[in-house]
């Protein structure tokens, strides 16, 4: 009995919930089509800009390497106009991509006062990926190197040095060269010498980096040598052409 009774419990609320549904459905029927349609339109949009980004990343990337392709065959101008097209129109990290390599071939034409502003423009982005980020910090500074004092290379510097940073090694070179340009030998040898020290600095950096502290070293001992040579500097040197009478050597 009671079973059946349950069973009968059963379906009369199953019966009360299909009338509540069907109520609802009448009251707010058209709103829970629009939104089924909705969805229905919004996963196909999505789907669809997902293709199309995707057909526009394929696009943009194939014009990538056809513009390095002109690069490699020394076609300078039509890879800057390639590459120029690609900074302000492609998707995704192309922009930046493209900035770099604008930035690059300038500095490989001379033209630094061209490089600095794409490498300046691509170390402020905040949407740029922080490697490459870094890497046109440091670009930047190394174009500044020649104009700058010290203390705005180090500035430019001073975050990319900190040893977490995946440029430090670089970064330290060039402070120390910075050092050196300002006559600061000290900061120049101590930052050389960190460098020489840490085992993760790339090879390239530590032979220049030997070289660097080898031309420290030169430059300290001509400045010990200096006070010695120049005692005799102010003194005249002797005429050859005299002799110790006060005559002519050659006795006329």
């Amino acid at each position: 009995m009671v079973d059946k009774n349950d069973t009968f419990t059963r379906e009369v609320e199953e019966e009360l919930r299909r009338d509540q549904m069907a109520k609802l459905f009448e009251q707010y029927g058209t709103y829970f089509l629009a939104a089924a349609v909705a969805v229905v339109v919004a996963v196909a949009g999505f789907k669809y800009y997902q293709h199309s980004q995707s057909t526009a990343a394929e696009t943009a990337g194939a014009r990538f390497v056809q513009a390095q392709k002109l690069v490699s065959e020394g076609k300078t101008d039509d890879a800057l106009k390639a590459f120029s097209v690609l900074s302000t129109s492609a998707p995704g990290a192309y922009p930046v991509l493209s900035e770099l390599q604008v930035a690059g071939l300038d500095a490989r034409s001379g033209r630094n006062e061209q490089a600095l502003a794409p490498y300046e423009k691509v170390a402020k982005s905040g949407s740029a990926d922080p490697l490459l980020r870094g890497f046109a910090q440091l670009q930047a500074a190394a174009m500044r190197m020649p104009a700058a004092d010290f203390t705005e290379i180090q500035n430019r510097l001073n975050d990319l040095a900190a040893a977490d940073n995946p440029w430090h090694a670089n970064a330290r070179e060039l402070l120390a060269l910075a050092a050196m340009k300002a006559g600061k030998l000290d900061v120049a040898r101590t930052t050389l010498e960190q460098l020489m020290g840490d085992r993760r600095t790339p090879p390239s950096v530590v032979e220049r980096t030997r070289m660097a502290l080898s031309r420290i070293v030169a430059a300290e001992q001509a400045a010990k040598d200096a006070p010695a040579s120049s005692g005799s500097e102010g003194k005249p040197a002797p005429d050859a052409s005299v002799d110790k009478g006060g005559k002519p050597a050659d006795g006329k």
